[in-house]
């Protein structure tokens, strides 16, 4: 037994503490996926806390048919949209942010080679897979965004997307096919 099942077991008995245990280890993890639909970091922090509320109120029920991090993360992703739904504004279907980018933009290995050129066409790839990810329907891009940015493997995404993997193979495929294609426009290799 998992000892996320373990601590959802004692929640279930009626362990408050052992709920607190289950935050304190994904609480950042949700934190950076609702970032990735809320941008406004003060947002994003109201909006995990709803989803942990949500958790918490619908653990009696969960049955733990799928990994509990992956039952957690669709609470995270239903709640972030309903958030944006009812402040009227549509989900990104991206999961690059800010920080994201400031992250690797202080890794002093990423500037060793930094000259402007590079900078730029840095920039430009950038925004190409951006905007390759930003052009996909809403399925595709969260099945490639669990991929690469959340490491889900297939299974997990199948889960967590409710569809066959099948499905998530085909729409990671087509994600990769299109960002593939914007790239090699940025560096001049269409075909």
């Amino acid at each position: 037994m998992s000892v996320d099942q373990e601590l959802v077991e004692r929640v279930q008995a009626g362990d408050k503490k052992a709920f607190d245990l289950l935050i304190m280890k994904y609480q950042q993890r949700i934190i950076h996926v609702i970032t990735g639909f809320v941008h406004d970091p003060v947002e994003a922090m109201d909006v995990a806390q709803e989803a942990f509320i949500k958790a918490y109120r619908a653990l009696p029920g969960f049955r733990g048919d799928s990994a509990f991090y992956t039952w957690l993360y669709r609470i995270a992703i239903n709640t972030s949209k309903n958030h944006l739904t009812a402040a009227s504004r549509r989900p990104p279907v991206t999961d690059v942010d800010a920080m994201d980018a400031t992250i690797y933009y202080d890794a002093p290995e990423l500037k060793e080679f930094e000259t402007p050129e590079n900078s730029l066409m840095s920039v430009e790839l950038e925004q190409a897979i951006h905007e390759a990810i930003e052009s996909l329907p809403d399925d595709t891009a969260t099945a490639i965004k669990l991929r690469e940015f959340e490491g889900m493997s297939y299974e997990e995404i199948a889960q967590a997307m409710d569809c066959p993997i099948g499905t998530v193979r085909s729409r990671i495929f087509r994600a990769r096919e299109a960002i593939d294609k914007q790239v090699k426009a940025v560096m001049g290799e269409e075909d």
